[in-house]
């Protein structure tokens, strides 16, 4: 079962700790049902293949709610990886399935490089520039990226994107992984200047 909290963002199926995302329909395809896929796996033609079966990602509105997605067809068009799935025969059931998010049992394919379940993130020390700055306390799944939420030093709970740039590395056998955010994504922002007054007065009305 997938949940879905008021925001309208959708949580990863029940049993996910098992699982791997692989990835992300985005874009409907032509009018015979064709879905264009957002790849989060190195190995998309053997991930692919005809008779694969996913579990699905969708709002519980959906009518695709509950139920798994099998590859029909999976083919690379003007370089773009398009797939054909089961019971998906035009345009109108292709839409329905834009922004789904595709899973596959852990048991069904070994562990790649570079993917990882949420269960060994959640815990991993937060590194960066050699000092130890937080936690990592859960993984957010949206359709456009994944996000760590991390507890840092001071008690705050920031995201941060859970991308190559931001997150270069991931050493589970050390228990931690390591950011190198742009400027200003960790850092608390300044209290206002409230205590100043346009006419350059201080509050307590002496000329600053």
């Amino acid at each position: 079962m997938t949940d879905a909290n008021p925001t309208g963002e959708t949580r990863p199926p029940q049993g996910s700790k098992t699982q791997l995302r692989v990835g992300r329909l985005v874009k409907a395809h032509g009018l015979k049902g064709a879905l264009k896929l957002e790849l989060y796996t190195d190995d998309p033609d053997g991930r692919f293949v005809p008779g694969a079966t996913f579990t699905l990602q969708v709002p519980e509105s959906s009518p695709w709610h509950g139920k798994p997605l099998t590859v029909r067809e999976f083919k690379w068009m003007n370089s773009h990886p398009v797939a054909f799935f089961e019971g998906v025969e035009d345009r109108t059931a292709a839409e329905e399935l834009v922004r789904a998010i595709l899973w596959i049992d852990e048991s069904a394919a070994s562990q790649e490089e570079d993917a990882w379940y949420d269960h060994q993130l959640v815990g991993l020390d937060v590194v960066r520039d050699g000092d130890v700055i937080g936690t990592v306390i859960r993984v957010d799944h949206l359709p456009a990226q994944d996000l760590l939420a991390l507890r840092l030093a001071d008690d705050r709970e920031v995201l941060v994107p859970f991308v190559r740039a931001i997150v270069p590395d991931v050493d589970l056998s050390a228990g931690r992984l390591t950011v190198t955010p742009p400027a200003g994504l960790l850092e608390e922002l300044p209290a206002d200047e409230s205590d100043a007054s346009p006419s350059g007065r201080d509050a307590s009305g002496d000329e600053s």
